[in-house]
């Protein structure tokens, strides 16, 4: 790079315009400082912006930037080979080794600042690196110093320093000197520290785990700060997209809610049971922040009711968002379609597509629009419906890409819509995570179920969520479940079980006796055999299957036709997995449900006379003969401790106010299902991963093992505050246990249609709207099962290297979906 040439950090390809390294530090510093002021940290966010791309100064780093560019001739004497110098020229390191050489060296107070800023500026291309390193190439080494005491040669610190524009390490040195960080970290730590004392005494595990997720959020901070400042200089019309917290109204969203509330006629005693549930969530918005309960049976209107609660409450409290976090992508597309059409209404146009976004795990930049694909990034908006995947992976999943939204939890109200659905192996980090959230970042929470699990009574030492003193948004749950009764639970279970065949017999007198049924099983295994039966004494409009091998498009087509026969009073059988029991709007005459842990029993109870209609429905519970679940762990423990109950209340059912599915049993339900499962709870970590046994709730807070093994090699304790293992954990770190692989299916002619668009399309990956329209075509398929397909030719990359699959149509099926044997001719065509 020539000597009179500012540094450069970032090249703009379409009118060959350079972003000169001091402004976007300068740019980076700015935005930083204002998401980390949500803490109180705004000084400590500015500084680690203005130094997280020093290193960039460096003669090497500029030579490989201008090389790359083709700035210099390759003749020329600074020109290098920048393809295989491609990432490893470090420019992360410098910054860091700046402020943990002027603060490290100082009193306790100090260091621990210095290695909260270090950390975020060594890790902003990574993600958090490890302290102490906990995996089987850097187990029980000092990460954080090594990097701290990086080579001037490889890390170039003396000579950035001498080079860098002056004002901006002024400006940082003025921080440095400047007290406010130093005392706002000391403040946060004390705080966290208070908060887990006296009569929250908890033990020192949650208390680092919670000063690691300070660490992250100042990280996150950074993160976004980082990509954003370089996304709006190398596209200049992604700046017009961004509202950066300039959103409609609180008031206006709620008259806009009111008044369609207004518009609804109760009709029903249930409507008004509903009406009554939405009044209290209304009044409830009143109450200060914390972590709150919405036990509400199902059908009991809790998607509206929860938004008129949030929508207030982050008003009373002038809070940022509302993020509804979800476990199924489905019940997003039902939820955030409903509340999209009332709050971005018709006679709004100019705030359509800026109140309401979704933002799906299965969803990756390039199957969003453009305005949606910036917005997705950092949930930009005030209104997001997300799922419990991505809330996850913004606290604990590798990289920068989950990490960067973090920040944006904060100054918000978070609903959980089915919280019961947390995978038992988060249960300590996700109860820590909220406590953070509640207690340093001044949001409110919300858990909202008919089967509240209690994450408040697991074990405090590891991580349980403290409620506020008054959390249930409800005055009188148990009369709520009275009111609400609507079906009758019989208790099927017989010696031996049930077999497909018995299960067919029993489903088909009941379509027969009360015009509708649905059967609800635990494998996709039993869902086609019990279909298969049934379907030979019924016509085909009689009869549904349902299952996750279908594609959304697939399924939500048969929903809309079972709706319409269940509405038009016409007889339909439906088979199901279990992905129709959670916030699926149906109303079956019947249910008969596989046994299954009692919250699961509960959900499909939901699904049995949903409107209240005199006439109680009918839940059968049946013990399926020979069900291999060894590989289901959640269905099988969940399973035993619901026959634990039931048995409990054949022995005494007014123990339990002759309501097996009411809040007593459940409360004894969760009691056993959390006793058994204690262990699972920490999120263990097996061998094969990391090399020794461990759990991430240990590798984000005391990391005892690496310390034991620092310790047997130096013969003292590590030297710095922070001794988590946050790369090696989060590298551990799956919401969901196997991941799976979309691909897309030639569904309809719709399906066949986009297949043949995909493969036409120039440039797939550009192609947002073939994308976008590409999610309700997609069945995620997992690894072996991919595999099989893969073998028998059954699926297709669209073009090379693009990652996106296509299935053959003979491998479709109109009733099952994806299957792994072709189908006849007569099936593919009509699916």
């Amino acid at each position: 790079m020539k000597s009179n040439s500012p540094p450069i950090a970032h090249w703009r390809k379409s009118d060959q315009k350079p972003q000169y390294l001091e402004d976007h530090l300068r740019g980076v510093g700015k935005l930083a400082a204002r998401f980390a002021s949500k803490l109180g940290l705004e000084s400590a966010g500015e500084l680690i912006g203005l130094l997280h791309d020093l290193g960039k100064y460096s003669e090497e780093f500029q030579n490989y930037l201008s090389s790359a560019l083709g700035l210099v001739d390759s003749d020329e004497d600074d020109y290098v080979d920048s393809k295989r110098l491609k990432g490893k020229v470090d420019h992360s390191t410098a910054g860091a080794q700046y402020v943990w050489h002027e603060l490290g060296g100082k009193n306790q107070r100090e260091q621990i600042a210095a290695q909260v800023l270090a950390l975020c500026i060594a890790s902003h291309h990574s993600g958090l690196i490890d302290c102490l390193g906990a995996d089987t190439s850097n187990f029980g080494e000092d990460v954080f110093s090594k990097r701290m005491y990086k080579t001037q040669q490889k890390a170039h610190l003396d000579e950035v320093t001498a080079v860098a524009d002056a004002d901006i390490l002024a400006r940082a040195n003025q921080l440095l000197r400047d007290e406010s960080i130093n005392l706002s970290l000391d403040k946060l730590i004390k705080e966290i520290a208070a908060n887990n004392s006296g009569g929250n005494a908890t033990g020192p595990q949650v208390a680092l785990q919670k000063l690691g997720l300070a660490v992250r959020f100042l990280f996150s901070c950074l993160i976004d700060a980082d990509r954003i400042d370089t996304a709006d200089f190398e596209h200049r019309r992604t700046e017009h997209f961004r509202p950066t917290g300039e959103y409609v109204a609180w008031p206006v969203l709620i008259d806009r809610l009111e008044s369609y509330l207004n518009l609804l006629t109760p009709r029903q005693p249930i409507d008004r049971l509903r009406c009554d549930i939405s009044d209290h969530c209304k009044h409830a918005a009143e109450r200060a922040g914390g972590a709150y309960t919405l036990t509400v049976p199902t059908g009991g209107g809790k998607t509206l009711a929860s938004l008129r609660f949030a929508l207030r409450h982050a008003q009373k409290r002038k809070l940022d968002r509302i993020i509804y976090v979800i476990p199924f992508t489905s019940i997003i597309d039902q939820n955030a379609q409903v509340v999209r059409q009332i709050l971005e209404p018709t006679d709004a146009p100019a705030d359509h597509g800026k109140v309401v976004l979704e933002h799906h795990g299965s969803v990756t930049p390039e199957q969003q629009t453009w305005r949606e694909k910036i917005l997705c990034e950092n949930w930009d908006a005030p209104v997001v419906y997300t799922t419990m995947v991505q809330f996850l992976e913004s606290l604990f999943g590798a990289g920068t890409r989950g990490a960067r939204r973090m920040h944006q939890l904060a100054n918000t109200v978070l609903i959980f819509d089915e919280v019961q659905t947390l995978p038992i192996k988060c249960v300590h980090l996700f109860n820590n995570a909220i406590n953070f959230l509640v207690e340093q970042c001044n949001s409110t929470v919300v858990l909202c179920t008919a089967t509240q699990p209690l994450l408040h009574q697991v074990a405090k030492d590891k991580g349980a969520i403290r409620l506020a003193e008054q959390h249930e948004l409800m005055p009188n749950v148990q009369k709520l479940f009275d009111d609400l009764n609507r079906v009758n639970v019989q208790d099927g279970r017989k010696p031996g079980g049930w077999n497909h065949d018995e299960v067919a017999r029993l489903a088909l007198s009941e379509v027969q006796r009360a015009g509708s049924c649905l059967v609800i099983v635990n494998t996709k295994d039993a869902a086609r055999s019990v279909f298969q039966l049934c379907a030979k004494e019924l016509k085909d409009a009689d009869i549904c299957h349902l299952s996750t091998d279908m594609c959304p498009a697939h399924r939500k087509q048969e929903l809309a036709r079972v709706r319409l026969r269940l509405e038009g009073g016409k007889p339909i059988l439906c088979v199901s997995t279990q992905l129709i029991e959670a916030g699926v709007d149906v109303d079956f005459g019947v249910v008969v449900r596989f046994m299954a842990g009692l919250d699961s029993i509960a959900q499909a109870a939901g699904r049995c006379n949903r409107n209240g209609r005199p006439e109680l429905g009918i839940v059968h519970i049946v013990n399926p003969q020979n069900e291999r679940l060894a590989n289901l762990p959640d269905i099988l423990i969940g399973r035993n401790q619901a026959e634990r109950v039931l048995d409990d209340y054949a022995k005494d059912p007014a123990r339990y106010r002759k309501n097996l599915l009411g809040p007593e049993a459940l409360s004894d339900y969760y009691q056993y299902y959390f006793f058994d499962r204690q262990n699972d709870m920490s999120y263990p970590v097996a061998a094969n991963m990391i090399g020794h046994t461990d759990t991430l709730l240990n590798l984000l807070s005391l990391n005892a093992q690496a310390v034991g093994e620092y310790g047997q090699r130096k013969g003292v304790a590590p030297g710095v505050f922070f001794r988590q293992a946050f790369m090696t954990a989060a590298k551990a770190f799956k919401a969901i246990d196997a991941p799976t692989q979309g691909v897309v299916v030639p569904f309809g002619t719709e399906g066949k249609k986009l297949i043949a668009d995909l493969y036409a399309a120039f440039d797939v990956e550009q192609e947002f709207g073939l994308m976008r329209a590409a999610q309700q075509y997609t069945v995620n398929v997992f690894p072996h099962v991919l595999q099989k397909l893969k073998d028998a030719g059954a699926v297709h990359e669209v073009k090379p290297d693009t990652r996106i699959l296509c299935l053959k149509y003979e491998y479709y099926s109109r009733q099952f979906g994806l299957v792994i044997e072709p189908v006849s001719l007569m099936e593919t065509l009509n699916a």
